[in-house]
C-alpha cells in the first residue's frame, strides 16, 4: 500500500527528455489534466468512463515496491473502497503484484495495469476520446428537460440514429452531449463502444427506472 500520498493535487512532474505532452479536460474532476505517456491518457480515460469511479487523482504520492519509492499513477476512490494504481510498465519491466506494494500509512490497496489490458480496451478508450470533447464543450448548454426525456426514449435500446431524430426539433451536439452525460454517469449504458466504434448506429439503453 501506499508510503506517503496527497488524494486532491497531482504532485508536480518534470517533462522527460523527448515525451509528448497530453492534455485534456476531466468532466468527473471538472479540470484538466495532464500526462507524458499515451498509456497514462488512456489510462485517465478507462477511470474516466467508469461511472463507478466518484474521483481519482494522478500523480498522488508514492508507493513502497520492492524497497523501492515509485510515483503511483492514480488514486482512486469508488463508493466503498479507494486503490492507488500503477501502470505496470512503468517499473522498467519488473515482476512486481500487489504482495511487493508494502503496506504503509494509507488503507488503499494498490493494483497494477499492464500493456495487455489498456490494449485489450482500446476500443472503449478510442470512443471516450470522441465521447469527451461533447461534454466538455456543451457544458451548461443541455436543457434540464432534455436528459429525462432521452432517458425515458431508450427505456428500450434505440440507436443514435433514432435518438437524434426523435429530438431533431434540438441541436443535434447538443442531444449528443445529454445522451452521453447520461453514459457517463451510468445512467445509460452502450455495451457495442466496447468492441466497436461509435456509429449512428450504436444503440443506447436506460439502465435504471424512470421515475
Amino acid at each position: 500500500m501506499a508510503d506517503t500520498f496527497q488524494a486532491t493535487e497531482p504532485m508536480a512532474l518534470s517533462r522527460p527528455r523527448g515525451a509528448h505532452r497530453f492534455e485534456a479536460f476531466s468532466p468527473k474532476l471538472a479540470r484538466r489534466v495532464m500526462f507524458y505517456r499515451r498509456a497514462l491518457l488512456e489510462l485517465w480515460l478507462l477511470l474516466e468512463a467508469n461511472p463507478k469511479v466518484i474521483t481519482f487523482c494522478e500523480r498522488p504520492g508514492y508507493v513502497l515496491i520492492n524497497e523501492v519509492r515509485h510515483l503511483a499513477d492514480f488514486w482512486v476512490r469508488y463508493v466503498d473502497r479507494e486503490e492507488l494504481v500503477i501502470l505496470s510498465e512503468l517499473l522498467w519491466g519488473a515482476n512486481v503484484g500487489p504482495s511487493y506494494a508494502k503496506p504503509e500509512t494509507c488503507i488503499a490497496d494498490v493494483r497494477f495495469v499492464t500493456s495487455a489490458e489498456l490494449a485489450a480496451a482500446r476500443p472503449w478508450t478510442d470512443n471516450w476520446q470522441r465521447i469527451l470533447p461533447y461534454l466538455v464543450a456543451n457544458r451548461g448548454f443541455v436543457p434540464a428537460t432534455l436528459p429525462p426525456a432521452i432517458m425515458q426514449f431508450v427505456e428500450e435500446p434505440r440507436r443514435l440514429l433514432d435518438i437524434e431524430r426523435e429530438f431533431l426539433t434540438s441541436d443535434p451536439v447538443i442531444v449528443r452531449a445529454a445522451l452521453f452525460s447520461l453514459l457517463h454517469s451510468g445512467r445509460v449504458s452502450a455495451s457495442a463502444l466496447q468492441t466497436q466504434p461509435l456509429s449512428l448506429l450504436t444503440s443506447f439503453a436506460a439502465l435504471e427506472a424512470i421515475s
